[in-house]
């Protein structure tokens, strides 16, 4: 039996100060877990080995893979968040689109009253709806 399902992020170095952001503009986002590289293994010392952080109830895994790769996120898997009000999705469509970019600017596409889709500096795909 599958004990859970997480979104894992994969960063290159950058996995702790995208935490930082997303716990700067998530109320109640916490970090649940971190564990870092030590002297001598495999990952850059201090670096992100694993970590699990909380948005809105929700368990998402971030590492700092110690592999680089040629590749990086993609827009075909993002995180699909339903904001309260339309502040909310205000605030965290320009923190969010700050050093990134937007693929689907805010609108009312007719299934929801507003919704936008952007890439966050680190290349992590938000959709922001406001159902």
């Amino acid at each position: 039996m599958v004990k859970s399902v997480k979104p894992f992020l994969m960063f290159q170095g950058e996995a702790e100060a995208a935490m930082n952001l997303y716990l700067s503009l998530f109320s109640g986002a916490k970090i649940v877990s971190i564990n870092r590289y030590g002297p001598g293994e495999v990952g850059a010392e201090g670096s992100v080995m694993q970590a699990e952080l909380s948005i809105a109830g929700e368990t998402i895994m971030c590492i700092d893979s110690p592999v680089k790769h040629e590749f990086g996120f993609t827009p075909a898997v993002s995180l699909f968040v339903d904001c309260d009000d339309e502040d909310e999705l205000e605030r965290l469509a320009s923190a969010l689109a700050e050093g990134g970019g937007v693929l689907m600017p805010r609108a009312n596409y007719g299934f929801s009253r507003q919704f936008t889709w952007i890439n966050d500096r680190y290349g992590v795909s938000w959709q922001l709806n406001l159902p």
